[in-house]
């Protein structure tokens, strides 16, 4: 008996599902010649290659001109550190396309590490900069951390590093039991 009313609403749902499938696709089918009888220049309007101000798409032109960036350089070498101190490094980077480069995001591999990024586009010629903050506490012995930038550029993404020796381990909290006072 539970089988026989299992199968039935699984049925029940299969055509109720089809039948909505059926409809949407006869209002699909509507929509369309509405669209053609209307004319070109509805479809132009709502086309994002001849209107950019349409939203939810974004008109790609493959021939436009792309932001280049280019680093002066791509690793920096903190060399020997101590684990108590957080160290920076400001990587430059020049716009050598021919459109304004935009970042939009940058990340590190780990929450140590803390890239900067100017949030305003970089023209074409001129120069921006990345700040990394690390923070090595808790670290010991050799580390190398890539900050991995987004931006409007081809290739979209973009890499710089970070490494450094980490000595003199500094003890965490509570590593000599508790504090006495």
């Amino acid at each position: 008996m539970k089988k026989q009313f299992v199968i039935a609403l699984l049925l029940a749902g299969g055509l109720w599902t089809s039948s909505c499938e059926k409809k949407a696709t006869e209002e699909t089918a509507t929509a369309t010649e509405q669209n053609a009888s209307e004319g070109s220049a509805a479809v132009a309007a709502n086309d994002p290659a001849t209107n950019p101000n349409v939203t939810g798409q974004e008109a790609v032109n493959p021939n436009a001109p792309k932001p280049v960036m280019t680093f002066k350089e791509t690793e920096f070498d903190f060399g020997d550190i101590k684990a108590d101190k957080k160290v920076e490094h400001t990587f430059t980077f020049t716009n050598t396309g021919k459109a304004p480069l935009i970042i939009e995001n940058a990340t590190a591999t780990c929450g140590c590490t803390v890239p900067e990024w100017p949030h305003e586009p970089v023209a074409p010629g001129e120069t921006g900069q990345i700040k990394v903050v690390f923070d090595p506490t808790g670290k010991t012995g050799q580390q190398s951390k890539q900050i991995t930038i987004t931006a409007n550029t081809d290739p979209q993404i973009n890499q710089v590093s970070i490494k450094t020796n980490i000595t003199g381990a500094v003890p965490q909290a509570g590593a000599d039991g508790p504090v006495r006072m």
